[in-house]
């Protein structure tokens, strides 16, 4: 199964020329390559995230959607991780509303 995550960018810099950032996955914070959406994104935006590329930009209406659905996803046992990500992500109000 191929997943993308949203997170939120945190920062942006430059490795050797290649565009990088921190991006926060509900308080998990990965270095991720922005190469693709070099021109597209901002400290704070989100975006998608498919094995440490950005691969689409989304607004913040959008990545809690996806949070959402993940929440869902993660009542299987082998996806805890995902449901811990989910709810931090959306934060303690929201995630305890579903």
């Amino acid at each position: 199964m191929c997943l993308g995550i949203p997170g939120r960018i945190v920062e942006i810099d430059r490795d050797g020329g290649l565009p990088m950032g921190i991006v926060d996955f509900g308080g998990v914070k990965r270095e991720v390559c922005l190469a693709y959406l070099a021109d597209e994104v901002a400290v704070g935006d989100y975006a998608i995230v498919h094995v440490g590329f950005a691969i689409s930009k989304v607004d913040e209406e959008e990545a809690k959607r996806t949070f959402e659905v993940l929440k869902e996803m993660s009542e299987l046992d082998e996806l805890e991780w995902m449901k811990e990500v989910a709810e931090k992500s959306l934060g303690p109000e929201q995630a305890d509303a579903s």
